[in-house]
């Protein structure tokens, strides 16, 4: 089962008490943006096996929207931080390229 640890509120939350928001660090494109913008945020997806960069949302506990990075084959979970942070911190990227040396962040 997932276990992934809220940043705000410090609760070890299990699966059934967050909601999973998609792929985190997203460029959005909105008003002003051209047809093929729009359409490769909206449909276009990598989606390899392997670490990905998520957003949750604390449902069931906080209500807060966080990050995580965890791979998808394994469930291993390299930590949690701010939904507000623009890039993963400096410590998840070592744990995770401690484990995975050739992962590069998105």
């Amino acid at each position: 089962m997932l276990t992934l640890r809220c940043p705000y509120c410090g609760f070890d939350a299990d699966e059934t008490e967050l909601t999973p928001g998609g792929e985190a660090h997203l460029k959005r494109y909105g008003p002003g943006s051209d047809d093929a913008e729009f359409e490769a945020y909206l449909f276009h997806r990598a989606n390899p096996k392997g670490v990905h960069l998520e957003r949750w949302r604390h449902a069931y506990g906080c209500g807060k929207w966080f990050l995580a990075a965890r791979d998808t084959a394994t469930l291993e979970v390299f930590g949690t931080y701010s939904a507000q942070t623009l890039e993963p911190p400096a410590e998840i990227v070592a744990a995770i390229k401690a484990k995975r040396p050739d992962w590069s962040a998105p």
